[in-house]
């Protein structure tokens, strides 16, 4: 049985019981914490955006949006009880339900929503010699920070290009988007790895005052999927952005809203409804052009869906 099967199989009632007790519910308010990224980045953006509106909504419940180191840290917090909610990319979130590395065991995660993709930037200056990933040999790297999903995509696209066996090796740097952008433009890294909306503000910034040339990583989905299953799609770096002159092929990764099993599912229910009436505002800062649409926001490979993520989507499909 497929998950929309499921989801209109037997949960009926539960939609039915939880909408009922939102309407109703005269509790204290519910408040939980949200893993975020770091200050200035696009997960806080959008947690502290979901943070507004769920204040605004009427409902009894308040998010705390926590900065953290993003994905894999976040991944992390949730699974040890120090958040009840998390924003991670699909591929580190299907790693640490499956309990592989970096990862020790497997990790009590579900799943709210598929909430926008993530678009892999590898980023060099346009008048360098760097023109394909291959070239990227003997050179510094700013790889993402440690914690992040940057990192873990990074990695993968690294070793898939045959840049981490020992015969060509890169150097890498463990550095955020803030300084990455500042190595680039300083010269103390040949290039930086980003995975983000379209377009980053601080890439826009960047590229407005030194010339960029994005590295096309499209070449690599397949072997991606492969390796590590369907979570990697082919996306394109549209033109216009960033000042390109013609669009870029690139990696996809989705964006899980993520939560512990044990947090409520009224809770859940109210947070979904929030989302699904804001989603303009909250992909605002984060991305342009998306939507955010249940039968997209289901689409969350081998992260169980929360029973309460299950009663909302029930409810939408009717």
């Amino acid at each position: 049985m497929g998950r929309r099967q499921a989801l209109r199989a037997g949960l009926g009632g539960v939609a039915a019981a939880v909408l009922s007790g939102c309407a109703e519910d005269t509790g204290p308010v519910q408040r939980l914490h949200l893993a975020t990224g770091p200050r200035g980045g696009p997960y806080n953006a959008f947690g502290r955006a979901l943070a507004r509106a769920v204040a605004g909504s009427g409902h009894r419940l308040e998010i705390a949006a926590v900065s953290t180191a993003a994905s894999v840290d976040n991944l992390r917090r949730l699974n040890d009880g120090s958040v009840e909610l998390a924003l991670a990319m699909a591929d580190a979130s299907e790693d640490a339900v499956q309990g592989r590395a970096p990862f020790l065991r497997k990790a009590a995660v579900t799943a709210l929503a598929r909430v926008y993709v993530n678009y892999t930037h590898l980023v060099v200056p346009a008048d360098g010699p760097v023109r394909s990933v291959k070239e990227l040999a003997g050179r510094q790297v700013a790889a993402g920070a440690a914690g992040s999903g940057v990192q873990v995509v990074a990695g993968r696209l690294l070793r898939a290009a045959g840049l981490l066996d020992g015969r060509s090796p890169i150097r890498e740097r463990r550095l955020g988007l803030a300084d990455s952008v500042d190595g680039l433009r300083a010269g103390t890294v040949d290039a930086l790895f980003w995975s983000g909306g379209v377009p980053t503000p601080a890439l826009s910034a960047l590229a407005a005052e030194l010339p960029l040339r994005f590295l096309p990583l499209d070449g690599y989905v397949s072997a991606l999927r492969k390796r590590h299953g369907p979570v990697y799609t082919t996306v394109t770096l549209p033109a216009g952005a960033y000042g390109l002159r013609e669009p870029v092929g690139t990696i996809g990764v989705g964006n899980y809203l993520l939560a512990r099993a044990d947090v409520p599912d009224r809770a859940v229910l109210e947070l979904l409804q929030v989302v699904f009436d804001q989603w303009r505002v909250l992909l605002r800062e984060v991305t342009a052009g998306a939507r955010l649409e249940p039968r997209f926001a289901i689409s969350t490979g081998q992260v169980p869906l929360h029973p309460g993520a299950k009663a909302y989507y029930r409810s939408v499909y009717g």
